[in-house]
């Protein structure tokens, strides 16, 4: 009988000791849980989106939401990875292509927030001067609706060629009704323009693709858009996410006066921001 007595109390003792390691262990792991880092996953282009999210990261971060930045080095990919799922938002276009793209592309998009303006230019290696554009000199310009009319609205306003009175931002060669300097127009990828300047006479390149091929805007362009350019760049997203508090905190760091100072600190005027 005490051999019997002596191993029930060795037993419940050793489920004690069971019940309060448990009991122990689990206010820890509800405090993992509740400390959890949220994970935001961003689309960017390069230069100069992803170094504008590299410098927002750590501030987000702080809120306790990891900022994942994937890089995308074209127009098409970012919106629809966005639309599939892929990824939470994306960082790289204005609302002219955002709205012409989710329109040819079915898809529905929305801007969370205006981040900054990234001028137009036309670039020469073989030109120190507008004036220098020969008859028939040759120039590329963006493929894309949007940014192929932003183009040649830029072009326009400078007085090389003439469009439609009600020409659309999305004009093509087609609504040209003066060209006295007879130029020659050839589309191309936007990420292409920079490589196409040892062929053409001017570019007209993206500010983005003109910074990663060691372009400075302000000094290097022949034109550019001013600061006033409606082309701001957006944070885009879901429709549902609009109010998304994880977007929400993303924009409040994006739009902060820390950003703008890194924005004109960096980029020296080639950037401009929008807020």
């Amino acid at each position: 009988m005490k051999r019997r007595g002596i191993l029930f109390i060795v037993g419940v003792l050793v489920v004690a000791l069971l019940v309060g390691c448990t009991q122990s262990e689990n206010p820890s792991d509800t405090a993992v849980v509740e400390n959890e880092v949220k994970v935001l996953k961003v689309g960017a282009t390069p230069v100069p989106h992803s170094e504008i999210l590299e410098f927002a990261a750590p501030i987000l971060l702080e809120k306790g939401i990891e900022l994942e930045i994937v890089e995308f080095t074209d127009y098409t990919t970012p919106n629809l990875a966005l639309a599939d799922g892929g990824i939470d938002a994306n960082f790289f276009q204005h609302v002219p292509y955002m709205e012409t793209f989710a329109e040819n592309n079915g898809l529905n998009l929305a801007s969370a927030a205006k981040v900054h303006v990234e001028p137009l230019g036309l670039y020469s290696k073989k030109l120190s001067s507008i004036e220098d554009l020969a008859d028939g000199s040759r120039i590329s310009i963006p493929n894309d609706p949007t940014n192929g009319g932003r183009a040649l609205l830029l072009l326009q306003y400078y007085g090389l060629i003439e469009l439609e009175k009600d020409a659309p931002l999305t004009a093509t060669e087609k609504d040209i009704v003066s060209n006295p300097k007879n130029l020659r127009f050839i589309a191309l990828e936007a990420p292409q323009l920079p490589r196409s300047l040892d062929d053409v006479d001017a570019s007209v390149i993206n500010t983005n693709y003109a910074l990663e091929a060691g372009f400075n805007p302000v000094n290097d362009s022949l034109i550019i858009e001013d600061a006033n350019s409606p082309y701001a760049n957006i944070l885009t997203v879901r429709p549902e996410d609009v109010k998304d508090e994880n977007i929400l905190a993303l924009v409040a760091i994006l739009n902060s006066p820390e950003v703008r100072e890194f924005i004109e600190t960096k980029y020296e005027g080639a950037i401009v921001p929008a807020f």
